[in-house]
């Protein structure tokens, strides 16, 4: 194995190829990525004054062993001085609301919560944890979200906290999302232990494991909920691209966007606006309908399997307000569908990481999501979307959920086109069915990136990893 390139310089492409150089196997990685910076979807803004925002993922999760790899990775990179721990004892962790008839509304936690009838439910949650043991186990291959959570937990469940959930982390429909390939851990309990009570007591089956490093100990000894970095989530990919740039064995192409891949004798043919290119073996990091226009005919089952998967669009608006605006303490609200299609939820950012807010004089920051599944519906088309309107209806729920009166003193609008991939039901068996494709033509092709094995940026990262190992054994 001389040559690897990586097809897009998003964290999962950028993750694959500092794997790669671990490996004295490899003497050339190749990273071809369109746009004219490397990172992808974790992208923050840092203002002069020390202000820090952020436009895609916030907080990044310590924990499994997904979470221990990013630890590991962190460490290795030299970043543990810059990160900023929340932790499960922290208001942000123990506070999160949903916004439920134009209210808010505590999500209950610890026992007492659970044993009492909390607003918006009508009865104590534990009622329905302690009736699900009695469950019969589902017989269908896959199921969306909403029913598996309706059957095993109840409808109520399901239309508010779950449909809140949903689009807090997919910006996705419970009804149409796979409960399998989006919580796999919840599918598995099922199936082996035919519960979820069980499965969470006893295990829901093998898990990769990954030896937790220095950092990724601190952090299970510290009990951390989430963590981010002192100058941003961008801290990570920027200090993956200065090690891949120290290593000698890496090109990084930026502004280089891949127009055609076609198999050759050795591997592959590169084709790009100004230029050819040959590969022993290609990763492909590009979401996957990126990847289906560049592949040649030939592998046309291929490019049909990679177009049905779908990918929503999210409007991120992060406002900045003077002084301290909130009502409550906490990581923020989410929204059911039937509260309002159009808004996901506002993220109190400044209650998890204060360390982001400029140091001089008191400030809020919030970020409102917006859109996702609902996006056409609520605003229309993308492309004719303004930004002042967007700004509009932000400012306008954070004033009406939150009761804040004053205007902010800062505001950016940013929208992510296609950044969440949807895993509908049946997702698992089209993923399968790609990487079969692969297999049965002999393709030196390995697919990675949140099109596929899981959305957040842990998944990703151990996503390259995999692909790495995949081909060159243990990295």
């Amino acid at each position: 194995m001389t040559t690897v390139a990586v097809l897009g310089g998003g964290i999962g492409g950028l993750a694959a190829s500092y794997y790669l150089c671990k490996s004295p196997q490899v003497t050339k990685v190749i990273v071809l990525e369109s746009s004219i910076r490397f990172g992808g979807w974790l992208w923050s803004t840092r203002r002069s004054d020390g202000a820090v925002f952020e436009h895609g993922p916030r907080g990044i999760r310590p924990a499994g062993a997904v979470g221990h790899n990013t630890l590991n990775m962190v460490d290795d990179l030299g970043l543990g001085g810059e990160i900023l721990p929340v932790t499960y004892s922290h208001v942000a962790s123990k506070n999160r609301y949903l916004y439920v008839n134009r209210e808010l509304h505590r999500m209950p936690s610890g026992i007492s919560g659970l044993l009492r009838t909390v607003l918006p439910f009508s009865r104590p949650l534990l009622l329905s944890v302690a009736t699900e043991i009695l469950v019969k186990k589902g017989k269908e291959d896959d199921e969306s979200i909403h029913s598996f959570v309706s059957r095993r937990l109840g409808k109520e469940l399901a239309d508010i906290a779950v449909d809140s959930l949903c689009r807090g982390v997919y910006a996705g429909d419970c009804r149409k999302l796979s409960v399998r390939s989006c919580f796999p851990a919840l599918f598995n309990a099922e199936q082996r232990r035919g519960s979820l009570t069980l499965g969470m007591l006893l295990g829901s089956g093998p898990a990769p494991v990954v030896p937790p490093g220095p950092l990724a100990q601190r952090s299970v000894e510290e009990s951390w909920a989430q963590w981010s970095l002192s100058r941003g989530v961008e801290s990570l990919p920027e200090s993956i691209t200065e090690y891949l740039q120290r290593s000698g064995r890496v090109q990084l192409h930026r502004e280089a966007a891949v127009q055609r891949i076609s198999p050759s004798a050795s591997g592959w043919t590169i084709t790009l606006e100004d230029g050819v290119m040959s590969a022993d073996h290609i990763i492909s990091a590009l979401p996957a309908k990126a990847l289906s226009s560049v592949l040649p005919a030939s592998c046309q089952p291929l490019i049909q399997l990679l177009q049905d998967i779908s990918t929503v669009t999210v409007a991120v608006v992060n406002l900045e307000y003077e002084g301290s605006v909130l009502p409550v303490e906490g990581f923020g609200h989410l929204l059911p569908s039937s509260e309002d299609r159009g808004l996901l939820g506002v993220v109190y950012d400044s209650v998890p990481f204060p360390q982001h807010n400029r140091p001089d004089g008191q400030t809020t920051r919030l970020t409102v999501m917006m859109g996702g599944a609902w996006f056409q519906e609520a605003f229309g088309a993308p492309e004719a979307v303004t930004e002042e309107r967007l700004l509009a209806r932000a400012t306008e729920a954070v004033s009406s959920h939150l009761g804040v009166t004053t205007v902010p003193s800062w505001s950016r609008v940013t929208l992510q086109r296609d950044c969440i991939p949807q895993y509908y039901q049946g997702h698992y068996r089209r993923v399968e069915s790609m990487r079969s494709f692969i297999k049965e033509k002999s393709l030196s092709l390995s697919l990675i990136g949140s099109s596929y094995d899981g959305v957040s940026v842990n998944d990703v990262i151990f996503g390259g990893r995999t692909a790495a190992e995949e081909l060159l054994g243990t990295v």
